[in-house]
This record gives C-alpha cells, structure tokens and sequence, in this order.
C-alpha cells in the first residue's frame, strides 16, 4: 500500500495525520538451511513485500495500533503490559523487551498493513516486529541500531510470544541492504552484504502446503545435529570440515551421520555461495542451489512431495540457473534464481507444470532484494 492511501486510511480512522511511516520487509533464506541452530552460516535476503506503518506520537504511554489486514484495533498500556494470544501481542512484546532493556518509550496511534504473505515461510512476523521497533524509535527519540535491534525482537518473540526461533529473520529484517543478500555467521553475528549478480531475479514459490509435524522433527533433527557435535568433541558442527567429516563420519549412526553430514556440506555451501556471488557466477550459485536441496531432501529429509515436485518443476525450465527447498521444510516455499527478464514467463511455466503433478495452485512471487527496515 502506498503512503498516500495508508494517510487516508490513517486519517478515517484516528481523525488526524499521521507524521511518520516506517516499513520493514520480509525475508527469503537464499541458502543456509538449517545451519543456524548449529552456530554455522546462512545468507538471507530482505525481500519486497513489506510490512508498513503510518503513525502519530501521543503525549501518554499508551499504544493503539488499527491492522487494516484484519480491520480490527488493538491496545495496550506501555507501563502494564499482559500477555494474550493475538497479533498485537507482536507489538506489545517488542515495547516488553524495549522497556526491559532500559529505553524510555512514548506512546503512538498507527494503521499497519503489510503483503508478507503469512505462513508460508517469509518472515511476516520478523517484519512486524521491525515495523514496529522502528516506529518506537522514531517517537521516543532513540537512535537506531538494526543489529540491536534485531536481537531485541528475537528475544521479544521468545521471551513474550514464546516462538523459539533463531536471529536470522529478524536480522534479514533489520539490517539487509538493497540489491545485496545478508551472509550471517551464526555463532559471532557479524554481517557481511553479498551482491545479487545483475540479470538475476529470485522467485519464492508457494507449495501451498503448511508445514506439519515441524516442531517435533525440528526437535528431532537438532538433537542429532547435537549428538554428532558430542561424538566429535565440537561445541557445534560448523567447527569440522567436510574432509574431517568423511574420514570420521564412521564414528556416528547412519541416520545422525546423514544429518551431520548435510549440516557440514551446507556450511561450505553457504562459504562457496558469498564467495561466487562476488565474482558473478551465477551459474555455480545455481548448482549450489540444487546440490542444497538434494541434501536436504536424501540427508536431512525434511523436505515433502509438494517441495520436490516445485522444485523439479522450476529445474525443467531453461531459464533457471537452481532451485531449491527455503525455511524449516515439510511444505512452505521452495526459492528459485532465474533469469530477470523471463521471470513472468517462468512464474507462469511453473505454475501451470506445478497445478498439473500435484493438483494444487502455486503463489509465485518474484522479489527483489530490498532494504532493511527504515522510516519512510
């Protein structure tokens, strides 16, 4: 939604004008699957479907937030918060976990929108979340640091929503550059910014199938991540090199060695990725692409027969360069790098390859990398 329609949304409802509008975007994890939990490398992009807000600084604590998705007003006190179980709760735990860490915060009215389509793996939650730090910023007068801030919403979403999730979402979400992706060491937090070659255009690709029994396998997994950690005498995997794995990789289970063996391989992916990303050689970012999915389909099987069938359907066309499986696994979304000026045509290919093998219509969105949150 553009600024204009969002300050007469805003107007209609509070009967006044907005004075700042923030945004943050959604995120697409490139390459780097399952690497974070086990303090490896991951290389997310910030992608342009956003989450934007309009709002108004009030003189008092209290904080009232219109979500025009929903058509429905939420509010909260900033000096007695409580929990409950809806989408302010996002908000409200951002201002818990500014207020604990010592900011003097001001209250705001705001409208919020956003098209992160939800569920699918994108982040819509990571960019509320800056969406809002960033207007809390804006009307408390203190000064924006985005890696801060990012650690800020992740404990936030731990701490208030109880979502366990890592620090790649919300970093993506805070700190991503236009036109580059983020290469994101898990263990230190230090960034590095990664040119997307020129002529490239990344398509996400909806299964339009939810992820099932994640938790559980996501447990599962981990602790076999962990178990060939301990076997090795490592504090993660992402301190043994593929070389030091296949000479040791007989130590461990079939099953925690095909596990171990997919983490290991992906960190050096992921290495390799930044360093031909540099250099533009878009072709080889495509096999790294592929290879990632394959491991994570045969090694660490979490990928399901929607992700598999999309991701041979956008291998068949000749303008793909690779593709593969993006986020947790088990459904959501696959990602694709293809050729920019052909993406429509392809989007199109995909689908209709897509409908025909598994009966299910595909939302292909086809993104750009874009900037991190920011007051518009």
């Amino acid at each position: 939604m553009d600024s204009l329609n969002l300050t007469e949304r805003f107007q209609a409802h509070f009967n006044a004008k907005p004075e700042i509008y923030t945004r943050a975007p959604g995120r697409v994890n490139l390459i780097g699957e399952h690497t974070d939990y086990n303090d490896g490398f991951v290389l997310p992009m910030a992608i342009d479907r956003e989450v934007h807000i309009a709002l108004r600084p009030r003189s008092d604590s209290k904080v009232r937030i219109y979500s025009l998705d929903l058509e429905v007003e939420s509010a909260f006190e900033l000096h007695s918060l409580s929990r409950g179980s809806d989408w302010i709760e996002y908000p409200k735990g951002i201002a818990f976990q500014l207020l604990k860490e010592g900011f003097d915060l001001k209250g705001f009215d705001a409208v919020m929108t956003g098209n992160v389509p939800r569920g699918a793996g994108l982040s819509s939650s990571a960019a509320v979340e800056l969406a809002v730090a960033r207007a809390f910023a804006a009307v408390s007068g203190f000064e924006w640091n985005a890696a801060r801030m990012a650690k800020t919403a992740q404990k936030a979403e731990n701490d208030w929503v109880g979502v366990n999730c890592g620090i790649m979402d919300q970093m993506a979400s805070a700190a991503c550059k236009k036109d580059f992706a983020l290469f994101l060491d898990c263990r230190s937090l230090e960034v590095e910014h990664a040119p997307l070659p020129q002529g490239v255009a990344v398509a996400v690709m909806d299964t339009s199938t939810r992820r099932g029994l994640v938790d559980s396998a996501y447990n599962e997994r981990r602790s076999q991540c962990e178990e060939a950690a301990q076997q090795f005498e490592i504090s993660a995997l992402r301190d043994i090199s593929l070389d030091e794995f296949n000479g040791r990789k007989v130590e461990l289970s079939e099953i925690v060695m095909k596990r171990a063996r997919h983490v290991v391989s992906e960190n050096e992916r992921v290495l390799e990725a930044v360093h031909v990303m540099k250099s533009g050689n878009i072709n080889r970012l495509g096999e790294l692409f592929n290879a990632s999915h394959d491991s994570l389909r045969d090694d660490f099987e979490v990928t399901n027969d929607a992700l598999n069938v999309i991701v041979d359907c956008a291998r068949e066309q000749s303008v793909c360069y690779g593709a593969r499986m993006t986020g947790a696994g088990f459904g959501g979304c696959a990602v694709a790098l293809v050729e920019e000026e052909k993406a429509e045509a392809f989007s199109q290919a995909v689908s209709e390859a897509y409908r025909q093998r598994s009966g299910l219509e595909a939302g292909i969105y086809v993104c750009k990398a874009s900037e991190g949150a920011s007051i518009l």
